[in-house]
């Protein structure tokens, strides 16, 4: 591993691989197609960011490893992650995504960057209204492949697939692996390493588990109850609808301090704003829809709540 990757992970604490790392790193390196089905929060970006960051050249300004994941604040994540492995190292990350103005991300491609993150609308965009060019990518990552597909992104993962006529690497991750994964791991990757984690346990594994039967007129009292007894540091608190977060976040907001709510309807410089505070534990309570939950990864946060009866098993999960 090269010298300054290495003083850059020393930096940030790695110190043991993960079980995900372990099984994918030989095989990332050695340049095989790869399916990993793993959980959030197994490490399994920084299975992918490692092997980018000592693969690129960073003398080339071209994209050379392109990073495809479902939504805005997935992106963000993974650039930042990204750019700290590779902090003591010449390589640059770039996440773009809509809600940004074009012409910045534009700009900042043009000046170069060795490893692209990018949710499919605003690449597809970029690709048909901006230089930027497909042409040098070694290795393509399909990151949270099943939530892609629940969003309705099939088609655009097919046409940024398609832009990708020269030999490459594709690495796919996924939490589950429904039908339309498997067919997707059939067409597109080239006699592919499959690695199977948890496969019975979509949940991670460090979690404990309570469950609370009260009646719906006493949920909200009862929930106060807890956080009392509890004392949580960081807490999420998911509901169904926004409708029912708003309802939430207004009760929430007349008896704690600290309180704030994120939903998929914001402006996306309100709702990376709002992330940003959470990482950094300026904000408490964070009352949110299911746009908080799809891959994100919140180590420091002890406490989730499902206010609201979750929909489906991999909702809860």
């Amino acid at each position: 591993m090269k010298p300054d990757l290495l003083a850059g992970l020393e930096a940030i604490g790695y110190a043991e691989l993960t079980e995900v790392q372990e099984k994918t790193f030989p095989h990332i390196l050695s340049g095989r197609d790869l399916f990993a089905r793993a959980e959030t929060g197994s490490g399994k970006t920084a299975a992918c960011a490692v092997p980018l960051v000592q693969t690129v050249d960073p003398a080339n300004p071209a994209v050379q490893a392109l990073i495809l994941v479902p939504t805005r604040e997935l992106a963000l994540q993974y650039v930042a992650e990204i750019s700290s492995i590779a902090k003591k190292t010449p390589v640059a990350a770039f996440a773009v995504y809509g809600g940004f103005a074009m012409d910045i991300q534009v700009s900042k491609l043009t000046h170069g960057c060795q490893i692209l993150v990018a949710t499919p609308g605003r690449l597809i965009d970029l690709l048909y209204n901006s230089p930027l060019s497909l042409g040098q990518v070694r290795t393509f990552v399909l990151d949270e492949a099943d939530v892609m597909l629940d969003m309705g992104f099939l088609d655009d993962v097919e046409f940024v697939v398609a832009c990708l006529v020269h030999d490459h690497q594709t690495l796919m991750f996924s939490a589950t692996l429904p039908d339309t994964i498997r067919k997707l791991v059939a067409r597109y990757l080239k006699d592919p390493v499959i690695v199977e984690l948890n496969i019975r346990q979509l949940a991670p594994t460090n979690l404990r588990h309570s469950f609370l039967q009260v009646e719906p007129r006493h949920r909200l009292e009862r929930l106060l109850a807890h956080f009392n007894e509890t004392k949580p540091n960081q807490a999420i608190l998911f509901c169904n609808s926004r409708t029912n977060a708003e309802s939430l976040f207004r009760h929430l907001r007349d008896e704690l301090e600290s309180v704030e709510l994120i939903h998929g309807g914001m402006e996306q410089n309100k709702r990376t704003s709002l992330f940003r505070r959470f990482r950094r534990k300026e904000i408490r309570f964070m009352v949110a829809t299911d746009v908080a939950g799809r891959g994100l990864d919140f180590e420091h946060v002890d406490l989730v709540v499902n206010y609201d009866f979750p929909t489906t098993t991999e909702a809860y999960t």
